[in-house]
């Protein structure tokens, strides 16, 4: 007998997932040396098209899914880039969870099966609906040691302190504090060189990008957007080697970032992780990551003020 067949015999119409049971967003957990967390949103399974997106690997940008498909109960998907690099990805539901593997192929060369592990993302019903006040405050950054931070990656070349300010060395690792936040209000000033790139994590896991786009166009990639998801309303970024103000705030999924006093993402939602994610439990506090590995960056200051209920 055929084992697709027999185990759709042996097995009670309960625990037999429908193809509708794939909808929804995703968190993935895949073990990499980074520890990288994946994101997939899974659209129209059940009704014939099967559509979505994907932030994962490799980069961290939002890809459309391609060619997606279930059969027998498996989801199927891949992407379509320019260049030798060729990945599909597989999963079945088992228990609430998305179990699926990813092949890949470069120029010829097939990689290890990769195994990861999706769990559906929480719903988390706070807003920022004025309904909240300024709580306590915290400088991660004290202006003269790394203390209350520690490396993402041991091993990668870090971070170090000069005349007041946290620099990164080449191709640092990102750095990620030791304090967790959940809803807060952060302000950051931070100054890059020409053509640098670097990064805020919110909770460890939603990326609010810094980057060298001065005089140039919005963009879902450039400085004061969230990472590949939202882009700012207008470019307000000061010239590279100028001091800037980035001031970010989080209640729930609501995010509100002003770059240089002009509010440039006005309380819209996050609607999942970016390429920065640390862990998938998007309903507990996170920490701030710095990312360190794109470019020089220097913070002369990082505060926290935690929102509370009125």
């Amino acid at each position: 007998m055929n084992t697709k067949l027999a185990f759709l015999l042996l097995t009670p119409l309960a625990l037999i997932a429908a193809d509708t049971d794939f909808n929804g967003r995703w968190n993935i957990r895949v073990q990499t040396p980074r520890g990288r967390v994946w994101w997939l949103e899974v659209k129209g399974a059940g009704s014939g098209k099967v559509e979505g997106s994907f932030v994962g690997a490799p980069g961290g940008q939002v890809d459309p899914l391609t060619d997606a498909r279930i059969e027998n109960g498996e989801l199927i998907f891949s992407f379509e880039r320019p260049g030798p690099l060729k990945q599909v990805f597989r999963a079945r539901l088992a228990d609430g969870q998305l179990k699926g593997t990813r092949e890949e192929t470069n120029a010829g060369k097939t990689s290890p099966e990769l195994a990861w592990t999706g769990i559906r993302a929480p719903v988390i019903r706070e807003h920022d609906d004025g309904t909240w006040k300024p709580g306590a405050n915290k400088r991660l950054f004290d202006g003269k040691t790394t203390g209350g931070w520690h490396l993402l990656v041991a091993g990668l070349p870090g971070w170090y302190v000069e005349d007041g300010l946290l620099k990164n060395e080449k191709r640092a690792s990102d750095i990620v504090s030791d304090a967790k936040f959940w809803n807060f209000e952060a302000k950051i000033e931070y100054r890059y060189s020409q053509g640098s790139n670097s990064g805020v994590g919110l909770r460890g896991r939603y990326e609010v990008q810094i980057y060298d786009n001065f005089g140039k166009e919005p963009d879902m990639h450039g400085n004061g957007a969230l990472y590949s998801r939202i882009a700012p309303k207008v470019n307000a970024s000061k010239a590279p080697g100028e001091w800037q103000t980035m001031v970010v705030r989080l209640v729930g999924r609501d995010l509100t970032v002003t770059v240089n006093g002009v509010k440039v993402i006005d309380r819209q939602e996050v609607v999942g992780p970016t390429a920065i994610t640390m862990d998938p439990e998007e309903d507990r506090p996170g920490p701030f990551v710095l990312q360190g590995d794109h470019g020089p960056v220097e913070f002369r200051s990082v505060e926290v003020t935690e929102l509370v209920k009125k």
